[in-house]
């Protein structure tokens, strides 16, 4: 019978020495009673106190305990990099995906060797384990020990993993009266007693001190039975720091942790460093495949990259330092700022301890890690993370709420303006047009909203009541809003001159003609200029409506973007990601642009809005689905196609697809517009599209131009190359040919092309020199580096109609040498167009051929409808009658938009993530 008792312990105790393996190893606790495993109800389970979840980054608990979602708990419990991770982890995630078929390589040899690049020696001298604390946990069961020393307060998984190997554990205190700095000579005290497993953060979690790691070694080389574990998570964010990995005793084990350094604790990677034996014996008491294969492949690439390290180190040291100052305007808080990227707090409020605050902050969405479960700490010590600077002031905001009641009205008086940011998977994707209908949405709800778009490149302006040029997009938002258009809200215009440069305006007024180059190296300038405009307009406003531009995703601009995610980080604006499914590939799109984004990009976006769908969306559910495995974002509205909606476009795509200029059946009116290569300001043309006896037609060459009632030359940015293009084309030659037969108007450009010749002496636009015009008007014109800007109200002569528009050209032009006494080109001296001003358009004698500097000339309707009505007697058609003429403005337009967005968004949760 004793001898059956002997082989059944021999039998049950290596059964439970594997129940301890799995419990400490996987969290799982083994109920003998019922044979299987559950589990560990004190992790996991908040009813269940045995053994709390002590660690930081606990973010569902947190959330759960906040009432909120866990995206909306700002993280200061964890200290993980504030830059969050590189910008290639999801490439080498995706990359690496495809060897998941496979079992990883057991011996994480690229890892290994990666390793051993960096810090020194050997792959055969580095393990590789699934996070640090894996191999933490394994090492007290190397065996040749039967006690710890570990200096406290210390990381509390020490002494777990220590206690769990069934070791006794001595403390060393630490004290805050020399800031926890660590005397070489109590480890030497403590080992007076026989040798030790030594246990040591470098530096300290949570204090953040660190030893001379010289020292470290002679203490090591002074007591060679002893083992010592040398913690180097968080050495990778002091900037002075020697590491021992490389140039280590034979008993010494450093611990090297990449989840910290590289933003992906979710990933767990972790490395020991140490003798090529203590390797072997530590791989012979771990599991299999420790590292997966996509850890394996992240980490070989992470460390290699020596400039994402330093640029690591250097901005969480600024970072510190700027919490360092937040935190010294609180006096009921005592710091001891450490090396590494967190700080140790004391807190010195009456009846107020860790806890309490921790509480506290909770409510504002903040999460600390409060300290009594380090051994040494009591409840009035807490840890904060350092984060980017946005996040550090919003901590501080949230402690003078907490500290000091009497700082909530002022807090909520300077709480930044909330804003919500429309971006789009690609040009054109109704960006404008959205970011258009939430004005319209918002000011009807008295919310004061105010349109803001960074950078824009667009040649539709419009000029300010003050003279400033802006994108025609922002004016339109602006008047949605019910907002007078200023420049500030398109701080940067730029206006293509040519294939390769643009002209740029800053705050209204033009600063210089650059190439890419040139403007790339300008762009600091700019978003500097950028990021004012827009703090001085959200100071007066209740919402703010941005616009992105093009994509977020072109990795070949990302790294010096000013009018996407940088500008979205500026401003804490939530994104809204639009995609044009009318084109198709929109799931694509959205997917693949979330995949292109940094970290801290993705979670700027709030959620995906698809744009001009015609169909049933209930055929979308499983894109939907789809989306929300792949990104976790959710969509929040389909837009319907809205068919003939009177938005100006912003740019001339689509002009240059014919969407703009559609067809009408049954137009009595035939008007041909030429397509001019640079063409700017087309949305002159948005009021005639509007007519229903119009028919706009896109011409692009001479043969194609027919015999139309009207012929318009429109706006350009080059008139010299295209004045070249219209001769190339045939068109040139086609539109003379219709003098005296057809009624042809240059607007602005266009104007200028009419005359005799366009010279450009300062090569504004081209080393063209001149160029000869069509002719057609007694005129010639002269660039001039002073652009002309001006808002004008005056009298058309041919109408007898008040006419508003604006100047925007460079040009100057005077009367032909023919007009004082010659033969002019239509054989009669051209007259002013205008009673106020005769050089700001002309026409000829035979009332038939006009040129106009005046954008938006066709938008008053009594004006427009005489014009419409002129053609019509040519044809020998009686004028339209009044009720089916179009009455050209916006705000109807605007007020439709708003319906179709309010029916189709997610409006209530759009609103709630803005907090209003």
């Amino acid at each position: 019978m004793q001898g059956a008792r002997r082989i059944q312990a021999r039998r049950v105790l290596p059964i439970r020495e594997g129940l301890d393996f799995l419990q400490q190893r996987s969290r799982w606790r083994f109920f003998s009673g019922l044979g299987l495993l559950s589990k560990h109800p004190s992790r996991y389970h908040p009813r269940m106190p045995e053994h709390s979840f002590s660690h930081g980054g606990h973010i569902r608990a947190l959330a759960q305990r906040a009432g909120r979602n866990p995206s909306e708990i700002l993280d200061f419990s964890a200290s993980i990099n504030p830059l969050g991770p590189p910008a290639w982890l999801r490439s080498v995630v995706a990359g690496s995906l495809s060897q998941a078929v496979h079992y990883p390589d057991p011996e994480a040899l690229t890892l290994r060797e990666a390793a051993a690049a960096l810090h020194g020696g050997g792959a055969e001298e580095y393990l590789a384990g699934n996070g640090v604390s894996d191999i933490l946990y394994v090492l007290p069961r190397l065996g040749g020990h039967a006690r710890a020393v570990i200096p406290v307060p210390a990381y509390g998984d020490y002494e777990r993993a220590a206690r769990l190997a069934g070791l006794d554990v001595t403390h060393v205190p630490l004290s805050a009266g020399n800031g926890f700095r660590l005397d070489p000579g109590l480890i030497e005290k403590a080992l007076a007693n026989g040798p030790a497993m030594v246990f040591l953060g470098q530096p300290n979690n949570p204090t953040g001190t660190s030893v001379p790691p010289g020292e470290l070694a002679r203490l090591a080389q002074a007591h060679p039975d002893s083992l010592f574990v040398i913690d180097e998570a968080f050495a990778d964010f002091t900037a002075d720091l020697p590491r021992l990995a490389g140039q280590r005793p034979e008993n010494m084990v450093v611990l090297l942790s990449l989840t910290k350094i590289f933003a992906v604790p979710g990933l767990r990677l972790g490395l020991a460093a140490a003798a090529p034996g203590l390797i072997r014996k530590l791989a012979d008491i771990s599991p299999p495949w420790q590292c997966s294969t996509i850890a394996q492949a992240v980490g070989a690439r992470a460390l290699a990259d020596l400039e994402f390290q330093q640029r690591s180190r250097t901005v969480a040291q600024e970072f510190k330092a700027h919490l360092l100052g937040l935190l010294a305007a609180f006096p009921e808080i005592e710091v001891f700022a450490g090396e590494a990227n967190f700080v140790l707090c004391r807190l010195n409020a009456p009846g107020l301890d860790g806890r309490d605050l921790a509480e506290r902050l909770l409510q504002h969405g903040i999460a600390i890690r409060a300290c009594d479960t380090f051994a040494g700490l009591d409840a009035s010590w807490f840890r904060l993370a350092v984060r980017q600077k946005a996040e550090n002031e919003r901590l501080a905001e949230a402690l003078g709420k907490v500290f000091r009641p009497a700082a909530r009205a002022r807090a909520a008086r300077a709480r930044r303006t909330p804003a919500i940011m429309v971006q789009g998977t690609c040009s054109n994707a109704g960006k404008s047009v959205l970011a258009a209908g939430l004005c319209r949405i918002f000011a009807r709800k008295g919310l004061s909203p105010c349109p803001f778009k960074a950078q824009n490149m667009s040649l539709n302006s419009f000029v300010t009541m003050d003279g400033g040029e802006m994108g025609r997009a922002q004016v339109t938002q602006a008047l949605a809003a019910g907002r007078e258009p200023e420049a500030r809200m398109n701080p940067v215009l730029l206006k293509p001159s040519s294939d390769t440069g643009s002209q740029v305006i800053v705050l209204g007024r033009p600063v210089g003609v650059m190439r890419v180059a040139q403007y790339v190296a300008y762009k600091p300038t700019a978003f500097a200029a950028a990021r004012a405009a827009y703090d001085e307009l959200a100071a007066t406003a209740g919402v703010m409506v941005v616009e992105g531009a093009g994509s977020p995703a072109e990795v070949n601009l990302k790294a010096h973007d000013i009018v996407n995610m940088a500008m979205a980080r500026h401003a804490g604006a939530r994104v809204l990601l639009v995609a044009d499914i009318d084109r198709g590939g929109s799931f694509a799109s959205l997917a693949g642009t979330m995949d292109c984004l940094e970290e801290w990009e993705r979670a700027l976006v709030a959620g995906f809005v698809l744009n001009k769908f015609r169909g049933d969306a209930s055929l979308l559910a499983g894109g939907f689905d789809f989306l929300r495995l792949h990104t976790g974002r959710e969509v929040l509205g389909v837009v319907p196609w809205l068919p003939g909606l009177g938005l100006p476009e912003e740019d001339s795509v689509s002009f240059k697809q014919g969407l703009t200029l559609a067809g009408k059946e049954g137009a009595a009116l035939d008007v041909a517009v030429a397509d001019l290569a640079h063409i700017s300001n087309f949305t002159d043309l948005d009021a005639l599209a509007a007519e229903p006896d119009v028919r706009l037609r896109r011409v692009a060459r001479g043969r194609d131009l027919g015999r139309p009632d009207c012929v318009i030359l429109p706006g350009s940015k080059n008139t010299l190359a295209d004045l070249d293009r219209l001769r190339e084309s045939g068109l040139a030659g086609a539109v003379a040919a219709l003098r005296g037969q057809t009624v042809i108007v240059g607007i602005c450009g266009g104007f200028q092309m009419l005359g005799q010749s366009v010279a450009d002496p300062l090569g504004l636009e081209s080393a063209r020199g001149v160029s000869p015009g069509l002719g057609l008007l007694d005129v010639r014109t002269v660039l001039a580096a002073e652009k002309t800007l001006a808002r004008r109200l005056v009298t058309d002569l041919t109408t007898g109609c008040a006419v508003t528009g604006y100047e925007i050209h460079h040009g100057e032009t005077v009367l032909g040498e023919t007009a004082s006494g010659g033969t002019a080109p239509d054989g009669g001296a051209s007259r002013p167009l205008y009673a106020e001003d005769a050089g700001l358009g002309r026409v000829s004698a035979d009332g038939l051929t006009l040129g106009t500097y005046l954008h938006g000339v066709f938008d008053a309707d009594g004006h427009r409808h005489a014009f419409l009505d002129f053609l019509r007697r040519r044809k020998g058609l009686a004028p339209l009658p009044a009720g089916a003429r179009a009455a050209f403005g916006l705000d109807a337009a605007l007020d439709r938009l708003a319906d179709a967005l309010e029916s189709s968004l997610d409006m209530q949760r759009i609103e709630g993530m803005l907090g209003i």
